[in-house]
């Protein structure tokens, strides 16, 4: 096993001393078992064994500093809870620029609002299915849906616009979204709707 965070007793008045023994012997005994998998873990993504230790080591403060507010019961989904989140913030970390190294963020040459080809394909396929699946809906309830999914109405708008009751106005929405969950999932098991 790799270096382990060390825990400093000299100095430390005698409950701070004790408080730090149940620490180290939680740490032994909860912890440090879930190594081999914490490392595989942290492994994932092609991540260098350098890396890997840097974040292990890390991981293991954050561990330390949180249990010293009170041991977590169970340890292992916290202990990989932490480890996803220094994950996560290493992944934003990575992808920050810093402006004042960018003097023009055209020579970046990123895509920054545009979607994989691939992706507009799909989204268009899925918009199609939607719009066939509206085109079976009832007229009043396609209009309500319409008017607060597409448009952004409220339901007291949808009212007033319709002249219909807020509550006809929320029945309305209630029936067409059953309607057409139920249209496109019975087109998606391939059953005629």
């Amino acid at each position: 096993m790799a270096d382990r965070p060390r825990i400093e007793f000299e100095g430390a008045p005698a409950s701070e001393t004790v408080r730090l023994e149940r620490l180290k012997a939680w740490f032994v005994e909860e912890v440090l078992p879930l190594e081999s998998v914490l490392v595989q873990f942290l492994s994932r993504g092609g991540r260098g064994k350098a890396e890997v230790e840097d974040l292990r080591q890390e991981l293991y403060t954050k561990v330390c500093a949180a249990a010293r507010e009170g041991f977590p019961h169970p340890a292992r989904p916290f202990v990989f809870t932490v480890a996803r989140n220094l994950l996560i913030d290493r992944l934003r970390h990575e992808q920050i620029v810093p402006f004042d190294t960018v003097e023009n963020l055209e020579d970046l040459n990123i895509a920054i609002d545009e979607p994989a080809p691939d992706r507009v394909v799909i989204a268009r396929q899925e918009l199609r299915r939607l719009q066939l699946a509206l085109d079976k809906l009832p007229e009043r309830l396609r209009n309500a849906l319409v008017m607060r999914k597409v448009e952004g109405l409220s339901i007291r708008e949808i009212a007033q616009r319709t002249g219909l009751a807020e509550k006809t106005v929320e029945k309305h929405l209630t029936e067409a979204m059953r309607a057409l969950a139920h249209i496109l999932y019975r087109e998606n098991l391939g059953r005629p709707a």
